[in-house]
This record gives structure tokens, C-alpha cells and sequence, in this order.
């Protein structure tokens, strides 16, 4: 069966530790609304958007310059019937070298099209990837939302 978890994949430039810190910089291209640290293997950190989504993230997989990976801790999402649909899912970061320039390549393991925030969740994602992560990355001002 074909991988449905959400996976979106950026250009970085040509630098795997830049591309590692940006990735860590959570406050810098996902949401200033951000409480706890977010770059060591451990760190625990909670992301809020008003009362519409609330999640608990623990790096459980921290490889300089390679691999960050988020677990999903706890996650409240009201607009959806079940509200914990993030809970035990994982986000993992994967920075590859490809032919002398980085990708980060973005996956969201357990956000499947099957569950009934993967249009909506999907969409946000790419909009912070495509958009307020590789703006950092690059040019080192991301598009996070700004703390309420």
C-alpha cells in the first residue's frame, strides 16, 4: 500500500545544519505562540492557535544537520469530531543532501487522508513548509503567526 502520510519536500540550500536550525527554531516559521524549548532530544514543547488547536510535542529523534522528530504527546483539535486525532502521531524532519543542495523533506506520520482533519491540517502544513520554513531556511525571516 502507498505511503499516505503527509509529506511535502523543500529546497534548503546548500546547508544541512542551517536547514537543522531552522527546523528548531519553531518560534521562527510555525507560531510565536510556542511554551518550552524545541531543539534537544527531550525538549517539550506546547503549540496553541487560539481555542481551535492545541498539541504537546517531544523531540524524540534529534541527528544534527539530519533529523529532527517530533512526538505528538497530546492534541486537542476542535473542529473536528475527535479531537485528539494528532495524539501519537509523529512529525519527522529529514535533511538530505541531493546532488550538492539540501532538501528537508516534511512528513506527518498518522496524518492520512482517512482522518477528518487532513484537508484542513494538510493545507496549514504546506502553507508553513512550502512557505514559512523554506523562507527561513533561505532567507532567514519565516511567516510564523504571530503571538496572540
Amino acid at each position: 500500500m502507498e505511503n499516505q502520510n503527509l509529506t511535502i519536500t523543500i529546497p534548503a540550500g546548500n546547508d544541512a545544519m542551517k536547514a537543522f536550525d531552522a527546523i528548531n527554531n519553531v518560534r521562527g516559521w510555525w507560531t510565536e505562540n510556542v511554551e518550552g524549548n524545541t531543539e534537544n532530544l527531550g525538549d517539550e514543547f506546547i503549540v496553541r492557535f487560539g481555542d481551535v488547536h492545541y498539541s504537546k510535542q517531544k523531540l524524540v529523534e534529534v541527528i544534527p544537520g539530519k533529523k529532527v522528530v517530533w512526538l505528538v504527546t497530546d492534541s486537542r483539535l476542535n473542529f473536528v469530531k475527535q479531537k485528539d486525532e494528532w495524539t501519537d502521531t509523529k512529525v519527522s524532519f529529514d535533511i538530505a543532501d541531493r546532488g550538492g543542495k539540501t532538501e528537508i523533506t516534511f512528513t506527518h506520520m498518522g496524518l492520512v487522508p482517512s482522518i477528518e482533519c487532513y484537508d484542513g491540517c494538510s493545507g496549514a502544513w504546506q502553507q508553513y513548509i512550502e512557505d514559512s520554513l523554506a523562507k527561513l531556511v533561505i532567507e532567514g525571516k519565516g511567516e510564523p503567526t504571530l503571538a496572540n
